[in-house]
């Protein structure tokens, strides 16, 4: 018995095909506006063409093709589908006792290898890439970079407090430090230095420092001019900008983020790790929602409808729309504290379950 029938294998490629088709063609219109936009800062920045091409715009097609995914799967089933209704071939399908839900196979395994390659893509492919395309940025057209930070305070050590009051990573140099040992409630020790500096590796160097060791009632006071130290922090875990998630494999956000829960960093440089913790659970809900979305889209447009295939894509850009709303409005509640960042990604998914489940009883059988 075949695996894929001719007609599984008719449907893929209409699917995929339109798929590509579409999203190559957003993304070609999406190329010419950013030239046009960024045209002036390339020239006043004598940015080279070599760069322009192979570090922002060989990364910059790959970022977006990957954002755009979910809106283009839905917008590629409901296209092409909505022209097979019209063409009456889903009523062919159907009428030789093909069931619609042996129609949705060949969906499945179109979106499945979607959804696959989109993880695959934004988990281990597209960070890389954009630090390239980041870096070109900065360097070229607006420099988002952090280099400085101050009033920095994390645990370093299970009852250890790092304060840091300001740090340069340009010149890789902090002041006024202090790190307080705790055994409980009670303070044991006391180091403070006027100045840090960074080395390698979670290597720092002391300047001007003094250590206060309490022992019950007697205190022992220690000085120097310079201490070579190791501290489990380096200055990556405070200097965080808006876009550093986005240069994470997977396995490294994710040991970003514990790292930084670790540490007690709710709040890093006015950036929420909340923001990190929402970008790692989309990379896993993207996966659903390309299945959740061939559902509802071959449900919707798989009945021949008086309105043709206009009200099919219509509606269809209506439910995308809301569902890319409903998303970022739920992301908003995750960064103000008012749910958890895993619920707040995948609330829209939820909700769309419901509505795929109610359009997939009417579609036509």
């Amino acid at each position: 018995m075949k695996i894929l029938s001719i007609l599984d294998k008719y449907i893929i490629k209409k699917f995929l095909g339109t798929y590509i088709f579409s999203i190559a063609l957003i993304i070609s219109i999406s190329v010419v506006f950013d030239i046009n936009e960024r045209l002036d800062k390339f020239l006043s920045h004598n940015a080279p063409l070599k760069a322009i091409i192979v570090d922002y715009y060989f990364n910059f097609i790959p970022y977006y093709t990957n954002l755009f995914s979910a809106l283009f799967v839905f917008i590629a089933v409901i296209f092409f589908t909505s022209k097979l209704a019209d063409n009456s071939e889903v009523i062919a399908m159907l009428s030789n006792g093909m069931s619609f839900r042996r129609l949705m196979k060949p969906y499945m395994i179109s979106a499945g290898v979607i959804a696959l390659s989109s993880f695959v893509l934004s988990s281990f492919i597209i960070p890389p890439a954009n630090v390239k395309r980041i870096n070109f940025q900065n360097k070229y057209i607006k420099d988002k970079s952090v280099d400085y930070a101050n009033r920095i305070q994390m645990q370093v050590d299970k009852g250890v407090i790092l304060y840091i009051n300001s740090f340069d990573n340009k010149t890789r140099q902090g002041y006024n430090l202090s790190l307080d040992k705790f055994e409980g409630k009670e303070l044991k020790s006391r180091l403070v230095a006027n100045r840090i500096e960074y080395d390698t590796a979670f290597h720092w160097v002391l300047n001007n420092y003094s250590i206060r060791e309490f022992q019950g009632m007697k205190e022992v006071v220690t000085s120097g001019l310079r201490m070579d130290t190791t501290l489990n922090v380096i200055p990556s875990d405070f200097l965080v900008s808006v876009n550093d998630f986005e240069q994470m494999t997977t396995p490294k956000l994710y040991s970003y983020i514990q790292r930084q829960k670790a540490k007690g960093m709710a709040n890093i440089g006015g950036v929420s790790l909340t923001q990190f913790e929402i970008e790692f659970h989309k990379r896993f809900a993207s996966i659903f929602s390309a299945f959740i979305l061939t559902i509802i889209g071959a449900s919707l447009s798989a009945r021949k409808m008086k309105g043709g295939m206009g009200l099919n894509i219509g509606i269809g850009l209506g439910l995308s729309v809301t569902y890319i709303m409903f998303q970022t409005v739920s992301s908003s509640f995750a960064v103000s504290g008012t749910m958890p960042p895993i619920v707040a990604v995948w609330i829209p998914n939820i909700v769309f379950i419901f509505i795929a489940a109610f359009l997939y009883s009417k579609a036509p059988n």
